[in-house]
């Protein structure tokens, strides 16, 4: 075969590839995020160098060369859209740790890991500190004695607390909060035992999230208790009254889709309203003779998806929901075909252009991989749908739907959660069509009510239908083996599989076989984890050894973030206390005799150190430890405040030390942390333990 073959087959193929244009752009933006180090002003210009020079070769270059110009085009547009974004949300991060008044208007309302009220703040005002240095946002967790003000939209508060800057990942190579507090421009986080009070009254203007809370507050007024709780998040994406046991179940059963506002609300809100436009007109024959009922239902159906999309804050789901649903709604309007792979490519390039870094988070891949594959799976489905009777094909519809989302979401919310869900499909199946025939008509009915003061009768049917959701929800997590442990994969892992499996949709011709040994390189590369021996939290106050029975934590309780997720990226469904209970009387990692490790924690510990730092030992101290030359490794809590949290690995007579830190490279949103030094390991501990520092 010819080298040019291969570029005049990418060219005829061309006009039925776009929905891969999406895909070549999220690669560029994938790419800026991999990158260890920001791109200066050269890495910039260089970029932007390919996508000119992409650009005219695509527009006058040479035919067969076209397809690859437009592919170095979206890599380098993808790449400068990512660094754009990067720089346009910048604003202060604290850089330090902070305690004392706090004074900010309220933005925000949810709830934090450990169950409690956590409220976002904007207008920040620090004691002593410059507005230029001062975050923009901060969110801080209410503990202790409160119920002093009712949190609400816009109310300016105050109270006393601590602050300190976006934590670096509980683990190398973990999840990057710091990435994601940067770009929803929150500089700190923390938590307040004092009692928040109000400083000034909520401001009268019109306030988008002022209506969100006020129908929240106004839908779980008339149905209180946790089905009130979860038709108020259905309504308008309001979390904050869904407790924590209820979460949990929801997510067990793989029903905490039906909490993101997305593709399914969106379709079957404006599927509702669309249908009973077109069929409302339809029974007034004046006006059925008169006006085309399609187009004006797909108008009207717009119109209420538009809202709904104010409604629910706008996230990534609803934002790609709104933007399919307004193809499909176009389409219906200039008499067109809806439904395929290039509206689904739309939306994407949509919310990556004006959100690159929702590439990364679970509700963006999930949201698209459950839309690609139920839109591939019922066009190639629907002629032998056909053949399904009539009275049945809903019924086979629903189950194809579930199993198909299940099964394309299967492996994102693996990685991502390091769960699954096995008797999805089943709580699916018996939850799905109440959304359709019971929930959404009855939220539909409630708005169309409220001009006559009559909103409140149709949530007594919402209600029927979120209870019999949680209901089953709670059923389908208490059985045995609902939820299945699984270990995180390595950063590779999706991207190889989700390129395979986008291959093998959209690439035409037998060459759309070359996507399934992707598929089964990336899941092999999974079956294979490498999670570390024994992992440091950067506070130095809690370890995780692996063991026999799993990993042990050297502490019941405290740290529960951190301990979760060591856990969860294990694939280990234990609860800190039952990891805690395997903590080891004696520990040591390596072959053989291994090395020796000691925690020295709590009162007495710096004292107890000349006795324990002796040569070839690791010794971890949660206090800082005197200077003095040592023979053991010893990772104290200054050190570890600049490195991050630890782990290290067995590799095969040695052990591979690997710092949070130094994995996180040198990029915008942690600059405000220094570089991490050279970490000294005395040489009786390189001999001993062989240890290689990465």
């Amino acid at each position: 075969m010819r080298l040019t073959d291969p570029l005049v087959a990418l060219a005829e193929a061309r006009p039925r590839l776009f929905p891969l244009v999406p895909v070549f752009f999220a690669c560029g933006i994938g790419l800026y995020f991999w990158v260890a180090r920001e791109p200066g002003q050269a890495g910039l210009i260089s970029a932007a160098a390919v996508a000119l020079l992409g650009a005219i070769l695509w527009r006058r270059g040479p035919e067969r060369w076209q397809p690859l110009a437009l592919i170095g085009l979206l890599l380098a547009a993808g790449f400068l859209a990512a660094a754009a974004r990067s720089h346009h949300v910048a604003a202060p991060v604290l850089g330090f740790r902070y305690y004392g008044p706090i004074e900010g208007r309220i933005v925000g309302i949810d709830r934090s890991l450990s169950d409690q009220i956590r409220l976002t703040l904007d207008r920040v005002v620090l004691e002593n500190m410059s507005p230029q240095r001062t975050p923009h946002r901060v969110r801080v967790a209410l503990h202790g004695e409160q119920g002093f003000v009712t949190p609400e939209p816009g109310l300016t508060v105050i109270l006393t607390g601590h602050l300190s800057p976006p934590e670096l990942p509980a683990e190398p190579g973990g999840f990057d909060f710091q990435r994601l507090a940067w770009f929803d421009r929150l500089g700190a986080v923390g938590y307040t035992r004092s009692p928040v009070l109000a400083l000034s009254p909520p401001e009268p203007r019109f306030s988008v999230f002022a209506l969100r809370m006020r129908i929240s507050q106004a839908v779980r007024a008339q149905m209180p208790g946790d089905a009130g709780a979860f038709a108020a998040a259905v309504l308008t994406g309001d979390r904050s009254g869904i407790p924590r046991r209820v979460l949990d179940d929801l997510r067990a059963s793989n029903l905490a889709h039906l909490l993101a506002i997305s593709g399914l609300h969106m379709g079957l809100l404006t599927g509702l309203v669309f249908g009973a436009m077109r069929y409302g007109l339809a029974l007034i024959p004046p006006l059925a003779l008169r006006l085309n009922a399609k187009k004006l239902a797909a108008l009207v159906a717009l119109g209420a998806g538009a809202f709904y999309l104010m409604l629910s804050g706008g996230n990534v789901a609803t934002q790609r929901a709104f933007v399919m649903v307004a193809v499909f709604l176009g389409a219906v309007l200039l008499d067109q075909r809806a439904i395929s792979l290039r509206s689904v490519a739309m939306a994407a390039m949509l919310i990556l252009v004006l959100r690159p870094e929702a590439l990364l988070s679970a509700g963006f891949q999930m949201s698209f991989a459950a839309t690609v594959a139920l839109v591939a799976a019922f066009s190639n489905a629907w002629p032998m749908m056909r053949r399904v009777p009539r009275v049945l094909r809903p019924a086979v519809s629903l189950c194809l739907a579930s199993a198909v989302a299940g099964a394309a979401t299967a492996p994102v919310a693996a990685a991502h959660f390091g769960r699954m869900a096995d008797y999805g499909l089943l709580a699916n199946l018996l939850s799905v069509p109440l959304m359709g025939s019971v929930i959404i008509p009855g939220a539909v009915l409630s708005a169309l009510l409220v001009p006559v003061g009559l909103w409140h009768l149709p949530l007594r049917m919402m209600e029927l239908g979120t209870s019999w959701v949680l209901g089953v929800a709670a059923w389908v997590a208490g059985l045995d083996g609902a939820v299945r442990g699984v270990v995180a994969p390595s950063a590779l892992v999706l991207p190889v599989l989700a390129l395979g499996a986008l291959w093998l949709i959209v690439w035409p011709g037998r060459l759309r076989w070359l996507g399934v040994p992707a598929m089964i390189a990336a899941l092999a590369i999974w079956t294979q984890p490498d999670r570390p021996a024994l992992l440091v939290a950067s506070s130095g106050g809690l370890l995780g050894l692996i063991t026999d029975e799993g990993r042990a934590l050297s502490k019941a309780s405290g740290e529960g973030f951190v301990a979760r997720s060591w856990l969860e990226s294990d694939g280990d469904l234990a609860l800190p206390a039952e990891a805690h209970a395997r903590w080891p009387a004696e520990l040591r990692i390596g072959r053989g005799e291994g090395v020796e490790i000691r925690h020295l924690t709590g009162r007495g510990a710096v004292a107890r150190l000349d006795e324990t730092c002796t040569t070839g030992r690791i010794v971890i101290l949660s206090q800082p430890a005197p200077e003095a030359p040592r023979d053991c490794l010893l990772l104290d809590a200054p050190t570890l405040g600049r490195t991050g949290a630890v782990a290290f690995h067995l590799q095969g007579d040695r052990l591979r030390l690997r710092l949070a830190r130094r994995e996180v490279g040198e990029r915008i949103w942690n600059r405000h942390i220094p570089p991490v030094p050279e970490l000294f390991v005395p040489e009786p501990v390189l001999r001993q333990a062989g240890l290689i520092v990465q």
